[in-house]
């Protein structure tokens, strides 16, 4: 077996492990507080990050650790290879005991994903990609929508921001829906659920990066919203922007994202 398959199995089970473990802690009550930015953490949030750098790191101790749960560490920045995790992606549905809500676990090497896993314990979903190895759920191979026009194409985005009044080229009529988690969003639009999610604001690495592997090996294009591709493992663990869209809707969305500034 080569060592992408090893590191694949290893964040599969891991995800799962990590899945159920957040199900039995809401079940058994949730301790809540909220972070300087104001956005709620959990006791499962830290029960999950602990049971994973245990199991990651444990595992491959000569690996880099990147984790929304865990103070971050230049250390990293010397690895050639780090798992880059959200222990529960979507906290607000999960606390609120609705299914939108996952873990995602990315091998980084050299700045580029190449090995995903992003769970859903709730609805029974679990995505994985390795890079050049194609996108799954379940098991079963997934590609993204053949869609070729935005015209009543399925996006996840915040319908009040695609159709406010700072766009240069009005977007067409489009079918609008949310999904907290934003690593489940960009699974959706591997697996030609939805044809795009957009996000204009800068996106954390746990977030995105498990997503962006799977995306691509589904054949979806992902960029920030000036077309520029994402790098993971800098000293700033952000992407500026998302887009996340079938291949052929792309340079449509650029077309009209493209003149609105990058956020500081």
């Amino acid at each position: 077996m080569n060592a992408l398959a090893d590191d694949l199995d290893l964040i599969r089970e891991a995800a799962i492990a990590a899945g159920a473990l957040a199900v039995a802690e809401r079940e058994a009550g949730l301790k809540i507080w909220s972070k300087s930015g104001g956005s709620p953490v959990t006791s499962a949030d830290l029960a999950v990050d602990a049971l994973l750098k245990d199991r990651l790191l444990g595992a491959r101790p000569d690996y880099g650790w990147l984790s929304e749960e865990t103070p971050d560490s230049a250390d990293r920045l010397s690895k050639s290879r780090l798992f880059v995790v959200d222990p529960i992606d979507g906290t607000v549905a999960y606390m609120k005991a609705k299914p939108w809500w996952c873990v995602p676990i990315a091998v980084v090497e050299n700045g580029r994903p190449v090995a995903a896993v992003i769970h859903a314990p709730m609805l029974n979903e679990t995505f994985e990609a390795t890079l050049g190895g194609g996108a799954r759920l379940n098991g079963r191979t997934i590609t993204a929508s053949d869609a070729d026009t935005l015209d009543d194409a399925a996006v996840l985005a915040d319908a009040r921001l695609m159709e406010g009044p700072q766009w240069p080229e009005p977007w067409p009529e489009m079918r609008y829906e949310k999904r907290n988690a934003l690593a489940y969003r960009m699974a959706l639009v591997a697996a030609g659920a939805f044809d795009a999610t957009i996000a204009l604001t800068p996106k954390w690495d746990w977030d995105v990066c498990a997503g962006a592997l799977i995306a691509e090996e589904a054949g979806a294009r992902v960029s920030d919203h000036h077309g520029r591709a994402w790098v993971f493992n800098r000293p700033d663990p952000r992407q500026a922007s998302l887009v996340c869209s079938a291949p052929a809707l792309h340079p449509l969305i650029l077309r009209r994202t493209g003149p609105i500034p990058l956020a500081s």
